[in-house]
């Protein structure tokens, strides 16, 4: 069952959103579009807060669905963030675009949200306080998603989810190495 459990989690991650909003909504194929990515920020930055609300909430069920599959089968919170972490694995490297996806934000929100809904008001605040001096939605995000295993392991004194969330993370940096390396250009 536990096989079964991360396949599909893969399968679900693969489920691209942006992909599918733009095709069906707009007709157009995003990967040729803005800067070719699939996720939201792209999706709204070419259709509009529409575009970008469905496609965050679409990707961010993703993750949803795979904790509470999880939960459901009585799977360990370890085995909930491994599911969570293929789930963002397969958005990232979908089998369904040639494994070549988003970046896992969305999925990951949604999932961390699920697995612990303290995490809410961390995100926020963590955001509000650190956009106005990065000036970066991304750099600023990222930051924010490094509180979160300090906050896990207040709550539960639970190392192995913390250093789970900790892959996860880094995951989601390797994913964003580019834009991060441009973000931290000093401007010429």
């Amino acid at each position: 069952m536990l096989w079964l459990y991360f396949i599909i989690s893969y399968l679900i991650g693969s489920i691209m959103f942006g992909f599918l909003v733009t095709k069906v909504v707009y007709h157009k194929d995003i990967r040729i579009q803005g800067s070719g990515n699939v996720g939201a920020r792209n999706a709204g930055r070419l259709h509009g807060k529409m575009a970008f609300v469905l496609i965050f909430l679409g990707d961010a069920l993703k993750g949803v669905l795979v904790i509470l599959a999880a939960r459901y089968l009585q799977f360990s919170e370890s085995i909930q963030l491994l599911g969570l972490a293929i789930s963002i694995l397969g958005h990232i490297k979908p089998v369904t675009l040639k494994f070549k996806g988003g970046k896992g934000i969305s999925t990951f929100i949604g999932g961390m949200i699920t697995f612990e809904p303290l995490i809410i008001p961390v995100i926020i605040l963590g955001f509000g306080l650190l956009y106005p001096f990065l000036k970066s939605f991304t750099l600023a995000g990222l930051g924010t998603f490094l509180i979160i295993p300090v906050v896990l392991y207040l709550k539960n004194n639970d190392w192995p989810s913390c250093i789970l969330v900790l892959g996860i993370i880094a995951m989601l940096y390797a994913a964003h190495a580019e834009n991060i390396k441009e973000r931290l250009k000093p401007n010429e």
